[in-house]
């Protein structure tokens, strides 16, 4: 059964800093686009950020440029979204997601219909 668990959700206060966990399983990590995606109430799923976890290439939203960083560790079939400098408006469930490769990823990455899998998702809170 392909699962995907994120953990590390919590309330922090703006300037502070999170990092998300994504545990996946039932599926072989190598091969997958891992994105991250968050849904604020009353917005639509928008992408945060993706990685490839053959090459390590990454992707981010214009709006959380220089503030996270996505990783992952194969090993562990985990990647990590570091937050830092967090803001009010960050402020959303965090949702990781898998997309099997090959991808056209650069163009793609954003857009949730073309995600396979889903978590359940984490809520990050942050006060100003």
């Amino acid at each position: 059964e392909v699962q995907l668990v994120e953990s590390g959700g919590d309330l922090v206060q703006a300037g502070g800093s999170l990092r998300l966990s994504c545990a996946a399983s039932g599926f072989t990590f190598d091969g997958y686009f891992i994105g991250w995606f968050r849904q604020a109430p009353g917005k639509e799923r928008e992408g945060v950020s993706c990685i490839s976890s053959s090459d390590g290439s990454t992707y981010y939203a214009d709006s959380v440029k220089g503030r996270f960083t996505i990783s992952s560790d194969n090993a562990k079939n985990t990647v990590y979204l570091q937050m830092t400098s967090l803001k009010p408006e960050d402020t959303a469930v965090y949702y990781c997601a898998a997309l099997e490769a090959p991808a056209p990823i650069a163009s793609i990455w954003g857009e949730s219909r073309y995600y396979d899998y889903w978590g359940q998702g984490t809520q990050v809170t942050v006060s100003s």
